[in-house]
This record gives C-alpha cells, sequence and structure tokens, in this order.
C-alpha cells in the first residue's frame, strides 16, 4: 500500500485529472491483453509530458516505489500486470507525431501513437510503418518497443528492432537516455537492440524514431487449402526453399478458418483442414514471377485449391479474416488463452502433430493461427474458465506447447514477450550462467529492482524450486497470479 505522504507528493507532480486512485477509475487497468490474470493498481499516473514523466521516475526512484509502464494495454503476457505497491505509468497521453522526414523517410513519434496511426499519417508521402501486429489498430509503439513487436509482415521487413532508429529513454533516477540515431549503425554497444525487447525493466520510453518506407508499386496474396495440415506446414519451407521471400505467409488451421469466416465472411473455402496466404510485393514484373512460383509450388506440395486475389479489395478482405482471428476465435469458447512460441520452420508438420497429440490428451480444443513464414506459433487454447481447474489446465498445456517449442530447437516467444506468463519456461530456454547475465544487466540500469519487478526474468531459486519438482515428477506450478 502506498503511503498518504507518497500519494500527496505524486499528485504535487501532475494535474489532478492525471492521477487516478478511486477503485472504479483503477479498474480499467487491472489487466493488459491476458485477461486471465488482474490486479487493481493502487495508483494510476498518466503523466502528459516527457518531464512529468522524469519527475515521476525520480520521485518513486527516491522513495523506492516500484513503477510499472504500460502502453495501451494490448499485450499478451501479463508484462503489464500491475504489482502491489507500484505506481502503473500509463503513457496513453504521449500520443503526438512530432516529426515526420519523407525524404529521410523517417519519423519520431511518442510511446502512446498507435501503430496503425504512423502509416495513417504518412500515406501522403507513399510511405509506411512495416511492422503490423493484429492489434495495430490499437497498441501502441511504445508497447511494439518493449515487446519487439512483429506482425503479418515481419517475414520480409523485420521485426520492431529492425524498424527503428533512436529512442529517447529514462531511467528509474530519472536520467536521460538518447539511444541510437538516424544513421545506420552508431558507435559503442548496440543498446538500441538491447532496449527494444526489454519489457519495461530497463527504462521508460518516451520517443521513438522510426524507419518508414516506400508503399510497394503492387501487393498480391494467394489462397491456399490444404485437407492436411502438415502438408500445408511443410509447404511454407518449400515457398522459402523456391527462393521467394513473401512480405506475409501465414497459416489458419479449421477451426480458426470457421471462426474467421464466420466472422468477417473473408471468403475463406471451409471444407479444408489448413489455409496459407502468402502475399508478395514489388515492383509489376516482380510480383507477376513470384505469383506464378507461389502458385507452382503450392499445387506440387499437395494444395487443394488455390486462389490469388483478383483486386485490392479481395486481397484486404483476405488479411481482415486473418487479422480478425483473435477475436474471432472467441466466437467458439467462453475463454481462450494465446500462446506465442516460435520455432525452426522445417519442424512445422512436427508441432503441428505434437499439438493436436496434446489437445486430444488435454481435453482442451486448439485453434492455430501463425505467423507461418518465420515460425511464429500462436495456438488458441478454448477453455472456460467458469468450469473449475479448466484455466490451470489450460496454462500447463500452454506451458507444455512452449518447452515442445525449446526441444526442437525454438524460443518460448516470439513478439508477446515473457511478462509473467511465461516466466517459467525461461528456466526451460536458459540455463544458470545466462539468467545471471540477464540479472547483471538489470542491475546496470535498475540496482533497485523498481522498474516493473518480478516479470521476464525468473529469479534463480524460482528455477531451482520448479527444476526440483520437475526432477521428482511434480507438476511444474504457474507463478501465483491475480486470477477471475
Amino acid at each position: 500500500m502506498l503511503s498518504p505522504a507518497f500519494l500527496s507528493k505524486l499528485r504535487s507532480l501532475l494535474p489532478p485529472h492525471c492521477v487516478l486512485n478511486e477503485r472504479e477509475d483503477l479498474l480499467p487497468f487491472e489487466s493488459d491483453g491476458l485477461a486471465a490474470y488482474r490486479n487493481i493498481p493502487d495508483v494510476v499516473v498518466l503523466p502528459e509530458s516527457e518531464a512529468q514523466v522524469a519527475a515521476i521516475l525520480q520521485l518513486c526512484h527516491a522513495s523506492k516505489v516500484a513503477v510499472v509502464a504500460r502502453g495501451a494495454g494490448t499485450g499478451l503476457a501479463a508484462g503489464a500486470l500491475p504489482v502491489d505497491g507500484a505506481v502503473l505509468l500509463v503513457l496513453a497521453k504521449l500520443n503526438r507525431i512530432k516529426a515526420i522526414d519523407p525524404l529521410a523517410r523517417t519519423a519520431v513519434v511518442e510511446p502512446g501513437v498507435r501503430n496503425l496511426a504512423i502509416s495513417e499519417a504518412v500515406a501522403e508521402h507513399g510511405l509506411y510503418y512495416a511492422p503490423d501486429p493484429s492489434s495495430q489498430i490499437a497498441c501502441s509503439i511504445g508497447g511494439n518497443v518493449a515487446e519487439n513487436s512483429g506482425g503479418v509482415h515481419c517475414l520480409k521487413y523485420g521485426l520492431t528492432v529492425h524498424n527503428i532508429l533512436a529512442l529517447r529513454a529514462w531511467t528509474i533516477d530519472g536520467q536521460l537516455l538518447e539511444i541510437g540515431n538516424e544513421s545506420l549503425d552508431a558507435p559503442g554497444y548496440d543498446f538500441l537492440a538491447l532496449m527494444t525487447g526489454s519489457e519495461g525493466m530497463l527504462a521508460v520510453i518516451t520517443e521513438v524514431t522510426v524507419k518508414l518506407l516506400p508503399r510497394p508499386q503492387r501487393a498480391q496474396v494467394v489462397l491456399a487449402a490444404f485437407d492436411d495440415v502438415a502438408k500445408a506446414g511443410a509447404a511454407v519451407g518449400n515457398i522459402i526453399a523456391a527462393g521467394v521471400i513473401p512480405a506475409g505467409l501465414e497459416m489458419m488451421d479449421r477451426l480458426a478458418i470457421q471462426a474467421a469466416e464466420a466472422f468477417v465472411h473473408a471468403g475463406y473455402p471451409l471444407d479444408c483442414e489448413a489455409l496459407l496466404l502468402c502475399e508478395v510485393d514489388g515492383v509489376n514484373e516482380e510480383v507477376s514471377a513470384d505469383i506464378y512460383t507461389v502458385r507452382q509450388v503450392l499445387e506440387a506440395s499437395g494444395a487443394i485449391e488455390v486462389r490469388t486475389a483478383e483486386s485490392e479489395e479481395q486481397r484486404l478482405r483476405f488479411w481482415a479474416g486473418r487479422k480478425a482471428a483473435f477475436p474471432a476465435v472467441g466466437r467458439l469458447s467462453p475463454d481462450y488463452y494465446c500462446m506465442d512460441g516460435t520455432i525452426p520452420r522445417a519442424q512445422l508438420p512436427h508441432v503441428l502433430k505434437r499439438i493436436s497429440e496434446m489437445s486430444t490428451e488435454c481435453g482442451l480444443a486448439v485453434a492455430n493461427v501463425f505467423h507461418a513464414g518465420d515460425g511464429n506459433l500462436h495456438p488458441l487454447i478454448l477453455f472456460d474458465a467458469n468450469q473449475p481447474g479448466e484455466l490451470a489446465k489450460a496454462e500447463n498445456f500452454g506451458g507444455r506447447i512452449l518447452e515442445l517449442c525449446v526441444e526442437v530447437g525454438g524460443t518460448i516467444t516470439g513478439e508477446h514477450g515473457v511478462g509473467l506468463e511465461k516466466i517459467k519456461q525461461m528456466c526451460t530456454q536458459f540455463a544458470t550462467p545466462e539468467l545471471t547475465r540477464f540479472h547483471d544487466v538489470k542491475a546496470a540500469f535498475d540496482p533497485d529492482t523498481l522498474l516493473n519487478p518480478g516479470k521476464a526474468v525468473p529469479e534463480l531459486h524460482r528455477c531451482a524450486e520448479w527444476g526440483a519438482m520437475h526432477v521428482h515428477g511434480g507438476q511444474l506450478p504457474h507463478p501465483e497470479l491475480p486470477r477471475f
């Protein structure tokens, strides 16, 4: 519980409407997009300027009060879950696009700017911002940097880390860090990459300089239906092996297809087990050649139907179904648990088969939606939180999927981050020496562990506890989190 004296000092730094501590005002901030885990914050602050952010951090550092930074709240790993006795620092009001340079193809934005708003703002210059998470209509660029977000076009154009040039960020003691610059490289250690994906544990970002790309002359998408999920998985590798690097290469299984089609009416075939969307872009001649190659590869890989979008409207409709897949699956079950792991593309058929087997073993259905081109899986485990034990069963199933990803040479996250959701699986992914170095990096920026404490990197003793239970055949516990 925060003291009245501290709250009084906090209020002195901000206008009255920027400090919330009444229960009805705090409830909207009790969770991020992973709503299974909830905790009402003690206080929420919504600074309106960078100077206010610095002052809040300085006060919290002096008072040894923890800070959890939050953007739009669309994260899916409980990374922005409030912590007891902490300040929830919401950056949504820092939402200005400060500068656009069409010649340099850059934009300078505050962390609360929505991902899609960047592309909308620069469209008149024939430019756009490439990373496009499914939540791009709502998610903010600060959160994208914190989680190193990707999206359906990350196969060709990269993740957030590949599309930003510079950051302004503030340490917990209120010191400004200016990281990176507008050149292709900067001297010294690559702190830009270190900060990207650091999940709010090292500093609070207040400005991002992003790269912009010229809109391609033409983009076209091919839809392919398969009667077997493994064949669709194999086709992904076959396309890359043919020398084509698609702008987007996405896969959905039967459950996800049916849900998306009922929700969006994208024109998907319903009599198939899996669907691939493969988009290529570039100049006209390049796109025509790549579309021809892709169609040949898909047919040779066993596709039972191959369609090329015949208009821009149809292309956007195909993508609308994929981008709406997450909310659409909500029509199939009272609740679902969205996983995020990444595997080598060659392992797709094997991993999909194992997920299907585990689904039968656990008695929970799974809808598979993922960025097939870069092996980023998003299995959606369907469950009913109103049924006792089903959430725990879904968590256990999800943990097994993540451990399978590590087993085949992959990783426990592709873009959602670790947060609290996957912290146990960090002990599977990394050994003690690596985790120790992570803690050393954290201590260099935040020696008192006040920024987003308890997230992303597990304490070594917890790994030892979980490991001991595993050795003795017990079920590994999920971290104790507030729930429904």
